[in-house]
């Protein structure tokens, strides 16, 4: 896939073997010593977001912890959990660039005042966890004191922030209520950060090249580049490295084009949200433009459906999917998802009830905001959204007419 604007992905070419310490120093040369307070507001400046979903910005989550010294030693999380069904970019930077991470947590660490630092690790994403291994025993015993690997279970709530101190703490991935929020009290009772391992990556070369160098990049409001998962009916599906802003025409136009004839894309995951073609094909890919359009980046998922694929199939395959990977400890998920994902089923199959689509659209408002987690919240989202952009599919499902994945007209998106 052509990057026109790689830093994260710079170096060897994808596909071979990690980057070594010695190449990866090569290349970018050590990491420097910056003093904390100045890390901190490089942060600030470069106005970088986290990537793990929220969106989050980081140099306010690390200013958190760094301006309560009272309150104890800090622990660093580097979530790689990556549990987003089709999202690839954390475990493709991991699997390739694993010393930039790990240059990430140590200035983390060190800006912080850390002395442990857990690299939460999907235990799926085998040449991941294997190349973060390999580099973790690269480095110099004073930094392998403090790394230490937790390979995270399977399961889409297992990479929830709150979820992945639970695991640390008792091997139990379920996302917890707050208070006390992480930054007082997360792993061993400890302020914690918890950061994706691109918002980390991000953060080593800001400590390298500076904030200004990092808003260099991007074409809106939100600076910088940001690791993108592309699937779909394109010649070349796979993770690319983009400036924000960037728009989806363009990102279609790096994977080689189309292959079939657009009707929709997913953008943001599975906690995403569903856009017409019409609508998503000139939006900038960033979080205030999509924002603004009702839509999220969350993840950096783009998932973009033909007419060759139905629109409530998909839909239903995802509701399946979020509510047996539900942590099922509050009515919500626990009945609540069950029961969309049953009727979404029923929808998909051609062998609807005849309440089955209102009680679709009621149950999603029911479930939303109720949650001991945001899981109900993110699912509902999702649904809600294909309801909207593929209205005339559940429609004719509903009424058991005909699937209409094929009869779409032909769009001029080329």
């Amino acid at each position: 896939m052509t990057q026109p604007t790689e830093r994260l992905l710079a170096g060897p070419p994808l596909g071979g073997r990690a980057e070594s310490l010695h190449a990866h120093h090569l290349r970018l040369g050590a990491l420097p010593h910056v003093p904390a307070g100045q890390m901190i507001a490089a942060l600030e400046a470069a106005g970088v977001l986290g990537r793990g979903g929220a969106g989050f910005p980081v140099g306010r989550k690390w200013r958190a912890i760094f301006e309560r010294p009272d309150l104890g030693t800090p622990v660093i999380v580097a979530n790689g959990a990556e549990g987003e069904p089709e999202s690839a970019k954390d475990r493709v930077l991991m699997a390739h660039r694993p010393h930039l991470v790990i240059d990430g947590v140590l200035i983390a660490a060190r800006t912080l005042g850390a002395d442990r630092v857990e690299l939460y690790l999907g235990r799926e994403h085998t040449a991941a966890v294997g190349a973060m291994r390999a580099a973790v025993e690269e480095r110099p015993k004073t930094e392998r004191k403090l790394l230490h690997i937790v390979e995270a279970p399977i399961g889409y709530v297992a990479g929830e922030s709150t979820a992945v101190v639970h695991y640390v703490n008792s091997k139990d991935a379920r996302p917890m209520t707050t208070p006390p929020r992480m930054s007082e009290r997360g792993v061993r009772n400890r302020p914690t950060l918890v950061q994706n391992v691109e918002s980390l990556a991000q953060a080593a070369l800001i400590a390298r090249f500076g904030p200004d160098w990092f808003r260099e990049a991007g074409r809106g409001k939100n600076r910088g580049t940001g690791l993108i998962t592309i699937a779909g009916p394109v010649r070349h599906e796979g993770v690319a490295e983009i400036e924000l802003g960037t728009p989806l025409a363009e990102l279609v136009e790096m994977a080689g084009g189309l292959t079939g004839n657009p009707r929709a894309v997913l953008i943001g995951g599975y906690f995403g949200t569903w856009a017409p073609i019409e609508t998503a094909w000139g939006l900038a890919l960033e979080p205030e433009s999509l924002k603004a359009a009702g839509l999220t980046f969350g993840c950096g998922l783009v998932r973009i459906v033909d007419d060759r694929t139905c629109g409530v199939d998909y839909a239903a395959r995802i509701m399946d999917f979020l509510a047996a990977g539900s942590a099922m400890q509050c009515g919500p998920c626990k009945y609540g998802l069950a029961d969309l994902a049953g009727a979404s089923a029923r929808l998909a199959g051609m062998d609807a009830r005849a309440t089955d689509l209102h009680d679709i659209e009621r149950w999603t408002a029911l479930v939303t905001g109720r949650g001991a987690c945001r899981h109900p919240d993110g699912a509902a989202q999702q649904m809600s959204s294909a309801l909207a952009v593929f209205a005339d599919d559940f429609a004719s499902h509903a009424d058991r007419r005909r699937c209409l994945a094929s009869n779409v007209m032909t769009r001029a998106y080329r």
